[in-house]
């Protein structure tokens, strides 16, 4: 089997504001190819919102998830909450089975894992993983594939005067993850996170994904302008003292993992 996650940087998906505006579709690129990674036309889609901590947000959330793939794309769609996981793992875990899509939203990364690692649902997704289903999301729905990340979950639950955070996470893959790092704070904190920790970090942009299939990987973008930015990624380390960094390499061919997470700068650069 092989074993597939999208990991979004972030990016708008067009939800319903309160003021009866939308905003815009920006992950479409990243939905679509994460159907195709299904082998499927109309895959059963099932959405997690365990990063969010309310009730109503969740339910919201589900709810815009549900507009996209199951009315643009015709793909069955399901969920499992917060308290539905505390109290009837059993019945999660058919779900997850049943499911070839498992996307986790964007929000509280930190309270997300601590739910997931104490329930045992931590170790359902794990074993989803190796079994071929696509694990996927945005922002802490991408962090927690990862060994670390940097997470805002602090200033989420107590105020944006409070530090980003470097936190473990479940561990699929290497390295530490970074979302919306064009955004004010993020990018500069990478490397005082990174300077006590021999690893790499992968920083993904607004509107760029990291899809890794197996060991390979590519990047997906999309239009950032919304952010006025083009959408990218970068990969930075501490070497010898030194703090190097370089953009990811956008391409359409997959290319091997082990590049991306070693201590080098690629033969594109060099050159």
């Amino acid at each position: 089997m092989e074993r597939k996650i999208v990991a979004i940087g972030g990016g708008q998906n067009g939800r319903l504001k309160s003021d009866g505006t939308r905003d815009p579709y920006e992950t479409k690129i990243m939905d679509k190819e994460i159907i195709r990674l299904t082998g499927k036309q109309y895959p059963n889609f099932l959405f997690l919102g365990h990063s969010q901590l309310e009730p109503e947000a969740e339910k919201g959330y589900f709810v815009t998830m549900k507009n996209i793939y199951e009315k643009m794309y015709g793909c069955e769609c399901k969920t499992i909450t917060r308290k539905e996981l505390m109290q009837q793992l059993d019945i999660t875990s058919e779900l997850v089975d049943w499911a070839d899509i498992i996307y986790e939203g964007g929000g509280n990364t930190l309270d997300m894992i601590k739910l997931w690692n104490e329930t045992g649902f931590d170790k359902i997704l794990d074993e989803a993983w190796k079994n071929g289903k696509v694990m996927c999301g945005v922002s802490a729905g991408a962090n927690c594939w990862f060994r670390e990340c940097s997470s805002d979950s602090l200033k989420i639950k107590y105020g944006y005067d409070q530090p980003l955070i470097v936190m473990e996470c479940l561990g699929f893959v290497e390295g530490l993850f970074v979302p919306h790092c064009d955004e004010p704070g993020r990018y500069e904190s990478v490397k005082e996170l990174l300077r006590e920790r021999d690893t790499i970090s992968l920083q993904m942009s607004n509107c760029a994904a990291l899809e890794i299939i197996d060991d390979k990987y590519r990047i997906i973008t999309t239009d950032a302008s919304h952010h006025g930015i083009k959408a990218y990624g970068l990969k930075s380390y501490w070497k010898n003292d030194e703090y190097l960094e370089e953009k990811i390499k956008l391409t359409k061919e997959f290319r091997p993992l082990n590049e991306l997470l070693s201590k080098n700068i690629s033969k594109e650069l060099e050159r």
